[in-house]
């Protein structure tokens, strides 16, 4: 079996191809994926992400082995080369395949299409209303060979197949009416309709799907289980669920209006302020476009914002954590910004060092509205409770009974919004989200010739009152 496996190997190696070896071999998990919203995403600075990166990333861990990623063109080309023996496993948002040679692990999700249009288009419902329309998709993907199927019953439906594109793309052209309709999964819709909300899921199309990782035939049964045992295990422990909340859990908490308001404030009020959301981020490491999205909740950009409790600002700064950080007055943007980032990083690193990212940033943006001791008390009350105090996906399960008296008559800080913290946390990370995808990270290093203007705390008055208008 071993000896066929190498010779097999080495005959497609001598075509010209760089196969790995098996994995009990090579101890490198040799992993094919495809770039997408659900996949596999890498930054400006060359950090990779994905929901799926991510979960077969924590495999490798597991079974103690290095991981190398190769990202193909589309699911044909994923398919194509997997089959060759280029990788041993697809991850890549899969379904099971039709050929049989191509195995599947145990599913962990279940996704379908859907049909996207402008919401200014006529309504889709049913299919036969695709009659004479045009629906644009990714060249390759499991999408397009739905479509096709679907034509078989609507003759007269043009499929637009795009290569080199991805999700993100295809939803930029039906948002600028570029494209009539689009299919995309229902994940990706998820994540991306935060950054286009003028776009409306039209219509399912099909039943849902479930998917998979996929194997290459070479590899062994022995192998195929061990991936089956640890997906089962990642949905026994939990862990499953935390990382679908990480990536999915927070998308759909605003309304379209919410976020149409949101980019409109983005376009036109943030560019004054980006200047001041860097400097910070130069302080504090905390990237400029989280503090924004933490602005944007607390004061909507608003530097004379005051609510009825006393907090003031743009960061919305109590007045003895004003005090604290040396800040003369709250209503200076300046002063606020850099105070505010400030206040962030402490509650950051005053959280116990096993907590990881990045739920310790999460866990400190709920402390930013409660209150570290408010905390503090709902962690001692997630451990009495057999929770998990350093996952934010338990403690956002959590942190609402520090309202109930049930509760929070057994802490020292008493009673607590802990509800609110959680919506202001989740808010945050959709703003940030949307940040991400529209406005680029600010690297201070490749950009030293650039002049900040970061007004002098001391030029201000010594009270809360609002800078003078130039």
């Amino acid at each position: 079996m071993r000896i066929a496996a190498l010779f097999f190997a080495l005959a497609l190696a001598a075509c010209g191809r760089d196969l790995p070896l098996p994995v009990e071999n090579s101890r490198e998990l040799v992993v094919l994926t495809r770039a997408g919203l659900t996949t596999y995403t890498v930054d400006s600075q060359g950090g990779a992400g994905g929901f799926e990166y991510d979960l077969v990333r924590e495999f490798a861990k597991d079974q103690g082995l290095k991981i190398r990623i190769i990202s193909t063109a589309d699911d044909t080309d994923l398919l194509t080369r997997l089959k060759q023996g280029e990788g041993h496993l697809a991850v890549a948002w899969s379904s099971p395949a039709e050929d049989p040679e191509i195995r599947s692990s145990t599913p962990y999700f279940q996704s379908s299409n859907l049909i996207v249009t402008h919401e200014a288009s006529l309504p889709l419902r049913t299919a036969k209303q695709l009659n004479k329309r045009t629906v644009h998709v990714i060249a390759g993907s499991r999408q397009e060979r739905s479509l096709q199927k679907m034509r078989k019953r609507v003759s007269s439906l043009s499929i637009a197949a795009v290569q080199d594109t991805n999700e993100l793309a295809l939803m930029e052209g039906a948002a600028s009416r570029r494209f009539e309709a689009i299919l995309i999964s229902d994940a990706a819709f998820k994540i991306g309709g935060n950054f286009y909300p003028e776009l409306q899921d039209a219509m399912e199309l099909g039943v849902k799907q479930p998917i998979v990782w996929l194997f290459a035939p070479e590899v062994s049964p022995e192998f195929l289980v061990k991936a089956n045992d640890f997906l089962a295990r990642m949905a026994s422990s939990g862990e499953l669920d935390r990382l679908k909340d990480r990536y999915f859990g927070h998308v759909d908490r605003l309304t379209t209006d919410d976020v149409s308001i949101f980019i409109e404030q983005m376009r036109n009020t943030l560019p004054q302020y980006r200047p001041l959301f860097q400097e910070a981020q130069i302080q504090t490491g905390i990237d400029w476009r989280l503090l924004a999205a933490l602005a944007y909740q607390e004061s909507r950009w608003e530097p004379l914002a005051t609510s009825p409790t006393g907090v003031r600002g743009i960061m919305m700064l109590t007045a003895d954590t004003a005090d604290s950080l040396r800040v003369r007055n709250r209503l200076d943007p300046a002063q606020s910004i850099r105070a505010g980032a400030q206040y962030l990083s402490d509650l950051r690193d005053s959280l116990p060092a096993e907590i990881r990212e990045p739920d310790r940033l999460w866990l400190a943006l709920a402390a930013y509205n409660l209150g570290m001791g408010h905390l503090n008390g709902a962690r001692y009350l997630a451990r009495t409770l057999g929770a998990d105090p350093d996952s934010w996906y338990e403690m956002k399960k959590v942190l609402p009974l520090l309202a109930k008296p049930q509760y929070y008559k057994r802490l020292k800080s008493g009673k607590g919004r802990g509800g609110e913290a959680v919506i202001m946390t989740e808010n945050i990370r959709v703003y940030a989200d949307i940040l991400n995808r529209f406005e680029p990270p600010y690297e201070p290093m490749k950009r030293k010739s650039e002049k900040f203007i970061w007004k002098s705390f001391q030029a201000r008055p010594d009270t809360d009152a609002a800078p003078a208008v130039p």
